[in-house]
């Protein structure tokens, strides 16, 4: 009697195995395979993926995400989007066939997120409602909105000295240290007040840079109607410098700001 049980068990695990087997697809796939020429500040020289496209996705070793940002005959630039610690000349990069794009919708409102739209905050997943390419063609002339309704910066001097309306695109410019981020920052604080949404991308900027503007709008703007978006820390070390800490992850607030350069 056991035998047979023992039989009936093994012809049903049996014929389950093959039934999975039958389902697989065992075709043959072909897949375009990189390497990494030479990496630094944040660039990698890929090369041997001629089929790539301009702003193509491109995953490195490690699960390391970079987009092609130039196409040379024989050579491609990538921008990377993680830290690239563990990428080094000879690493394998393979293409993904999509595009750069980022979740959309008002669930990245209150979030700190990376390029790629993922959570620094915390665990929770963006609640978003569509994914959209990063570069995508502007509207026409014609389609636009009118500028008719003002934007009050709150800060007096600009606001008597310049016309700033929605739909507008204004431009910081000057010369490190003379108060660039701090118009920003204040600009965004002040329109608590407001339903406008502010937008706070860090780029090339300290962590604790960062740590500061968020805890600003924390504390005097509406965190609430922000989104902040920063690259991914590099892995700190402990003291004895033999293995990584974990990353370094931003204060759950809810908010962003807007460029410094």
């Amino acid at each position: 009697m056991t035998e047979t049980l023992t039989d009936t068990r093994d012809d049903t695990w049996l014929a389950r195995s093959r039934e999975t087997v039958a389902r697989l697809d065992l075709a043959p796939e072909a897949e375009t395979v990189g390497r990494v020429e030479r990496v630094g500040d944040g660039i990698a020289l890929v090369s041997g993926l001629p089929d790539a496209c301009l702003n193509e996705l491109l995953r490195f070793e490690g699960g390391r995400m970079g987009f092609a940002l130039t196409l040379d005959a024989d050579t491609i630039a990538a921008v990377l989007l993680d830290h690239g610690e563990s990428i080094e000349a000879g690493s394998r990069v393979t293409g993904t066939g999509e595009v750069v794009r980022v979740p959309v919708g008002p669930g990245l409102l209150g979030r700190v997120v990376d390029p790629l739209g993922r959570p620094l905050d915390r665990d929770e997943p963006v609640k978003a409602e569509a994914q959209m390419p990063v570069e995508r063609p502007a509207p026409g002339i014609i389609e636009r909105d009118l500028v008719s309704e003002p934007v009050q910066t709150g800060i007096l001097t600009i606001d008597a000295l310049f016309a700033v309306g929605r739909g507008q695109r204004e431009l910081i410019i000057g010369d490190r240290a003379t108060g660039k981020t701090a118009i920003g920052v204040d600009t965004i604080i002040n329109q608590k007040d407001s339903d406008l949404i502010c937008v706070y991308v860090a780029i090339g900027q300290r962590s604790t840079a960062v740590r500061r503007v968020i805890e600003a709008v924390q504390q005097h703007g509406a965190p609430e109607r922000c989104v902040f978006v920063s690259p991914r820390r590099r892995p700190r070390r402990d003291c004895s410098g033999s293995r990584p800490s974990p990353d370094l992850r931003l204060p759950s607030i809810f908010g962003i700001v807007a460029s410094t350069h």
